[in-house]
């Protein structure tokens, strides 16, 4: 049969007009459209492997993971010289944790089709969530040298190579990261030039607050090392981390909107300063340079006498991601999950969680009493005034991490087997700010022993 009846009574489609449609429907993210459709094609050809490959791409983008492999395994099972279907199943293995198959589908892709610089560069992907760098690093190479202008290949090494503490070769291939697909718009549409360290006349240097809040706030620190060439430049960047950021000192004007930013000779990224600098794990600047309003940080403190029990420790909470995130999977939490925290009847949980996540504390039980402070938190100097007030922050990695790192506060960040490139590997410091504990995942994706761990040491 080479035809698929889409509804009864409608006109039979051409199979290959079939797997485009379905192909075209998950591609533009129509996943319900796209699983009726699935459904449809596996009714009438069940044993079909690419229709049993592309059902099964459907159901891991709506998140149905134990059916998504069986299709796709069936497939392969079906047609198991065809290199697309190991090489997707990497990232369907990863997803699920299963990193052991997720290596072997690697191999399998590359070994079909080793002119394929998206199977070598899928296959380094696993490399480095197993934490195996340096074959994460030749990998990417190999995919670089069939392709040179792969841009994920060469910000998968820039990753490596930073996870690994090398990073003064890391930020030369981080720089890629702004012909990434999802970095358009990052940039402003000019015809000036990346700036490279030169010396410029004051209010010429434009710095561009780019990528996250976390990532603005690490890097922020080198805002006075580039004013000491550039005396008072530009800083255009999110409203929501101005009240944060202008407190650095050597920023001339601070805007939020690209056309405020005025004349500049030249432009750089808040996240290409480290390269200039040449910063490695042995010359970060020093933290502590955000600090809350004296007179805001009373006000909480006030606020939080009334509200907190007396004679109790008081640890603030984060315990979700933001939803956007590539890797939210990685970054949020349950509430629940905390329990072992929850148990403790000598301290007082202040949740500084925002956003939607909030609605968890509905369903909280436990000894320590919980304070939901979220809805009253309005931006980011209310976190940061809170967070003074209390014994220490335990949060997973998100941007309130680089609040209470940049300012000083003791905090317990809860890690991933393979974490975001700035923690490293091996320690439970970092040099980005040494009032931060790292508390991390034994085994990837298993968060048995973490939380009992930071309950431990508090």
């Amino acid at each position: 049969m080479s035809e698929v009846q889409q509804q009864p009574g409608k006109q039979v489609m051409p199979l290959s007009e079939a797997l485009e449609k379905l192909a075209r429907l998950e591609q533009e993210n129509k996943l319900a459209e796209a699983d009726e459709f699935a459904s449809l094609m596996l009714a009438a050809m069940p044993e079909h492997p690419h229709i049993l490959h592309l059902a099964g791409i459907v159901a891991y983008r709506n998140g149905r993971m134990e059916q998504a492999i069986e299709r796709m395994e069936k497939s392969e099972a079906i047609a198991p010289e065809v290199a697309l279907y190991p090489r997707n199943m990497c990232e369907v293995y990863r997803g699920a944790g299963r990193l052991d198959d997720a290596v072997r589908a690697g191999h399998r892709a590359v070994e079909l089709a080793p002119q394929d610089a998206r199977a070598h560069f899928n296959l380094a992907l696993i490399h480095y969530e197993r934490l195996e760098l340096d074959e994460a690093v030749n990998v990417s190479d190999q995919a670089i040298a069939l392709d040179p202008e792969f841009a994920e290949a060469h910000f998968e090494k820039a990753e490596a190579l930073l996870l690994a503490g090398r990073m003064r070769d890391g930020w030369e291939s981080y720089e890629w990261r702004f012909k990434l697909k999802q970095a358009e718009g990052m940039l402003p549409k000019t015809d000036k030039p990346q700036w490279q360290g030169e010396p410029l006349p004051p209010g010429r240097l434009l710095i561009i607050g780019d990528q996250g809040f976390g990532d603005c706030i690490q890097f922020g620190r080198l805002i006075p090392w580039a004013a000491l060439l550039c005396p008072q430049p530009v800083l255009a960047c999110s409203g929501e981390l101005t009240p944060l950021l202008r407190q650095i000192p050597g920023i001339g004007r601070l805007v939020t909107r690209w056309e405020d930013t005025g004349e500049f000779d030249a432009y750089i990224p808040l996240s290409g300063l480290p390269r200039l600098a040449g910063i490695g794990t042995d010359n970060v600047p020093p933290a502590g340079y955000l600090s809350p309003p004296t007179t805001l940080v009373e006000e909480w403190r006030e606020k939080l006498d009334r509200l907190c029990p007396k004679g109790k420790k008081r640890v603030a909470l984060v315990w979700a991601g933001r939803p956007t995130h590539k890797n939210d999977r990685k970054r949020t939490l349950k509430l629940a999950q905390f329990a072992p925290l929850f148990a403790r009847e000598d301290i007082v949980i202040l949740t500084v969680q925002k956003g939607d996540q909030i609605s968890q504390v509905g369903g909280y039980y436990g000894r320590a009493p919980l304070v939901n402070l979220g809805p009253e938190i309005g931006n980011f100097l209310d976190t940061m005034a809170i967070l003074k007030s209390v014994d220490r922050l335990v949060t997973i990695d998100t941007s309130v991490a680089h609040v209470a790192g940049a300012a000083g506060v003791p905090t317990s960040v809860v890690l991933p087997h393979a974490p975001d490139w700035r923690w490293l590997l091996n320690r439970d410091d970092t040099p980005w700010y040494p009032s931060v504990k790292l508390f991390r995942q034994q085994k990837a994706y298993d968060w048995s022993g973490v939380i009992e761990r930071v309950v431990a040491e508090l």
